[in-house]
């Protein structure tokens, strides 16, 4: 594998992070301090991207915004992904009624439309930070159970797995010593393609209104107010869009890498270098 292609999005990745984490420091303005005697200007001047209606420092809110989709999708991932590998381990190696049941309501819940449950989510939590990170969860939780349902019984299978049911072992350390180094690295591969899907999912629940309040900043927010200003403002769209557009390039392509280092299936076809200098030497 080219090594660029997994360097170029880590150092983006990297940046990001940095500037959730540095966003105090980084940012020129208050990203909340409302002035409207210099409420959309231009890019240019102090204003290195401009401001909003409200007179607010956009590259400020940006910044700012980093921390809210970074925090809402490592939040999510984690939660969804722990709940997903629990679920999807135990209804794999208990089996029976129980892994029946669990199944059948990871079928449920992706059956149901993102956004809908979402509304539903978010209208019985109440619109908040936490909340996003929880409905978040709610909905992307089955697609782990799913991968960890199917490495289970895999697992399951094996010779070794067989021999320590047969010696007495008990079940969870079989579980933790032979069955779960089976399940996370396919599971690490879904929580990285997930990490760019839950960024998109934090920006539209914040766009309509549903996800982080007012004044914090999110992308999601910023591209709701610019969308009245495409026409006469137009960097207010511009800048979250690019930034969003981005971050979730970069998670995808360290996802795809990863999918091809810790997939199984993905690993077996992957060129071994040693192999292949072994065979130019013969072939010379």
């Amino acid at each position: 594998m080219n090594r660029r292609a997994i360097v170029i999005p880590l150092v983006v990745l990297a940046i990001y992070v940095l500037a959730a984490v540095f966003a105090p420091l980084l940012a020129p303005f208050d990203p909340d301090k409302v002035t409207l005697a210099q409420r959309l200007l231009p890019p240019g001047g102090h204003h290195w991207l401009g401001t909003d209606a409200l007179g607010r420092d956009v590259l400020s809110r940006v910044i700012y915004g980093t921390q809210v989709s970074l925090l809402v999708a490592i939040g999510a991932v984690v939660a969804g992904g722990v709940v997903g590998i629990a679920l999807g381990v135990l209804a794999g190696w208990r089996g029976g009624w129980l892994g029946a049941v669990i199944m059948r309501l990871v079928d449920i819940v992706l059956s149901v439309p993102f956004l809908l449950l979402a509304i539903l989510v978010v209208a019985v939590l109440g619109p908040s930070l936490l909340n996003v990170v929880v409905c978040l969860a709610l909905v992307r939780w089955p697609r782990y159970a799913r991968v960890a349902h199917s490495a289970t019984l895999q697992a399951r299978g094996r010779g070794f797995v067989r021999a320590a049911t047969a010696t007495g072992a008990p079940a969870w350390w079989i579980v933790v010593r032979h069955v779960l180094p089976e399940v996370l690295p396919v599971s690490i591969v879904v929580a990285t393609l997930e990490l760019g899907l839950m960024v998109i999912y934090e920006a539209s629940l914040s766009f309509l209104g549903l996800g982080v309040q007012p004044p914090t900043a999110s992308w999601g927010s910023i591209l709701s107010d610019g969308q009245q200003y495409i026409a006469s403002a137009w960097w207010l769209a511009t800048f979250p869009g690019i930034a969003l557009f981005l971050l979730v390039l970069a998670v995808n392509l360290l996802g795809d890498a990863a999918r091809d280092r810790l997939d199984p299936a993905k690993r077996a076809e992957l060129p071994r270098p040693r192999l292949l200098r072994r065979m130019a030497r013969q072939t010379a």
